[in-house]
């Protein structure tokens, strides 16, 4: 069991960067792969990005590619995500989850969820 709590979202302006912290509780944070996935209004939950278990194995989303930062510090059980150079079309809930397997960049392979802060990025 992972439990898992997102915080940094907020208003910033188009250009700017935010700092998403996922604070993960549970003996096997450090054994699983990690995502970051978003929903905007009307559209479905897509992955940003995913790191293996050691840090390794990172995955983006191609509109993310070279502006988001995705990490990890498991000796104090915490993830990020780094984004900057925000666009008003990243607004959105952005949600960090956690995989019972080491590695894993598709949705269906994530098995706890964080309730997601809010990203709103006025242009």
């Amino acid at each position: 069991q992972v439990d898992l709590a997102e915080s940094g979202g907020g208003l910033v302006q188009a250009g700017g960067s935010v700092l998403l912290t996922c604070a993960a509780s549970g003996r096997t944070f450090s054994d699983s792969a990690m995502g970051w996935f978003r929903q905007s209004a009307g559209k479905e939950r897509e992955i940003v990005a995913a790191i293996g278990w050691n840090g390794g194995s990172k995955f983006y989303a191609d509109f993310v590619k070279g502006r988001f930062t995705v990490s990890r510090d498991n000796a104090k059980n915490t993830g990020y995500l780094q984004m900057n150079n925000l666009k008003p079309e990243d607004t959105a809930v952005y949600y960090c989850a956690a995989s019972s397997l080491r590695r894993c960049s598709g949705y269906g392979c994530y098995d706890y969820w964080g309730q997601g802060t809010q990203v709103t990025v006025s242009s």
